[in-house]
């Protein structure tokens, strides 16, 4: 679509609202609402908003000193850019007054900002362009919904962040693919779909999944750019379309719910040539060189990109043996455990492989930069994995980071990832991590109060 495409749907479907977005460095979408009569001005100059909505962190607190003249980005609260693609513009179907807009960020004078999450997988897609290759990307996207049963909104339960609310189960769980449990909840999940589907986000399954009220949506592969905005607006949509009817959509790697599992975000990729032919597919069953090169990548660079892949500090409870979620490093055969599971066959266009440890608070763009990255150094290096594990639990192969600090330390000690980010990315990310680390270091937990209060 071009700007004047988009201002002649806003007049013919008597448009009122736009919702002018991006994704944040947690992958949450923030920006302003303008009216109809706005938006031309939007399209044409952009929109203005506060440079501190890349600096906070998930408690929407600002980590940076920007008040100091020295030694922190974009300082002084100052504006940036949010210019809107056209591309991305989809009516809301469950606000059909209102639309949404993805935007690019920039400095005032045009100049990008090395921070954008947007632009940094796009400087990787780029880096795979200038070797003659395409990633494929898909996802399977695993969440909650439950039934709000207070939202706590008195005000003394405003605080940052605010408290969760109380809910109960939709459904009851441990019915994995039990048809059953999806007749209880087609109605919800049949309004997710078609919403999902009238915005342009082509869904291939719905399924019922492990855990109570669990469910997963699994999407068409495709460019990483296009997937990650894809499902960065289906998980703003599944929260908005859930609080429309008193439920909540939870994206949170493990709740801390009684029997909740918990909640993987698997990323499908394969590689093309300038023909389009599939890289991964191999001949026999055996893998083909560029599979194995971008496969021992993704192991190299696997404890470094958790910061990246398993982001925050609830997403290190989901790495539990048995649990159909990795705890070390090494790939397999078409195996669950496996933090990276080869789906190949000879002859199969649909050959790729999946690595299973990201989770469900990803911010997509930043989680398939990583992917990138770690394979591209792989491909470039000619590495070799190790021998594919026979049972990953028990194998004798390198632990995954047990905690997010663990992650952080993890991640600034990796000579490749702060390269191809940039060292200014790379500082970014661990300031902002730093501080949720912190904070949560500085929490003293019910396991602490029912340990020592009456014990000493």
């Amino acid at each position: 679509m071009t700007s004047n495409d988009i201002l002649e749907q806003v007049c013919a479907k008597g448009i009122e609202t736009i919702r002018v977005v991006f994704a944040d460095p947690h992958g949450i979408l923030r920006g302003k609402t303008i009216t109809a009569s706005a938006l031309p001005g939007a399209l044409e100059n952009g929109i203005r908003v506060p440079s501190t909505l890349l600096l906070k962190d998930l408690s929407h607190r600002t980590v940076f000193p920007v008040w100091h003249a020295n030694g922190a980005p974009m300082r002084g609260a100052s504006d940036v850019l949010l210019r809107p693609d056209p591309a991305s513009f989809r009516q809301l179907p469950h606000a059909p007054h209102s639309a949404l807009i993805h935007c690019d960020i920039t400095a005032l004078d045009g100049a990008p900002i090395p921070v954008a999450p947007r632009d940094i997988l796009r400087r990787c897609e780029e880096a795979l362009a200038e070797e003659g290759l395409a990633a494929v990307f898909g996802l399977e996207v695993e969440f909650q919904i439950y039934r709000v049963t207070d939202p706590h909104l008195a005000p003394e339960h405003a605080t940052m962040p605010g408290r969760p609310p109380l809910v109960e189960n939709t459904t009851q769980g441990y019915q994995y693919l039990t048809e059953t449990r999806y007749a209880e909840a087609e109605d919800m999940l049949d309004r997710l779909r078609r919403a999902a589907e009238e915005m342009g986000i082509d869904v291939r399954s719905v399924e019922i999944e492990m855990g109570p009220s669990q469910f997963e949506f699994t999407f068409a592969p495709g460019p990483p750019s296009a997937v990650a905005e894809a499902i960065i607006t289906f998980r703003m949509l599944a929260r908005d379309l859930c609080a429309r009817h008193g439920l909540l959509a939870s994206f949170m790697p493990k709740p801390a719910l009684p029997n909740a599992a918990a909640n993987g975000w698997h990323i499908h990729q394969s590689l093309t040539d300038a023909t389009g032919a599939n890289l991964f597919t191999p001949n026999d069953n055996t893998l083909t060189d560029t599979a194995a090169h971008w496969i021992a990548g993704l192991l190299d660079h696997g404890p470094a990109c958790c910061l990246l892949t398993n982001p925050t500090v609830n997403s290190y409870k989901r790495f539990v043996p048995h649990q159909l979620a990795p705890n070390r490093v090494g790939w397999a055969y078409d195996n669950r455990g496996a933090m990276v599971r080869a789906l190949t066959a000879p002859g199969d266009p649909a050959s790729r492989v999946e690595n299973r440890l990201p989770d469900s608070a990803i911010n997509p763009y930043l989680a398939f930069a990583a992917q990138i990255i770690s394979g591209l150094d792989g491909l470039r290096s000619a590495t070799q994995p190790p021998p594919p594990m026979a049972d990953p639990y028990g194998a004798d192969a390198p632990d995954l980071p047990s905690n997010l600090g663990a992650a952080i330390d993890a991640f600034a000690a990796s000579d490749t990832l702060r390269a191809a980010l940039t060292p200014e990315v790379a500082d970014w990310l661990i300031t902002l991590k730093r501080a949720e680390w912190d904070r949560y270091l500085g929490h003293i937990s019910d396991w602490e109060q029912a340990e020592y209060f009456a014990t000493f």
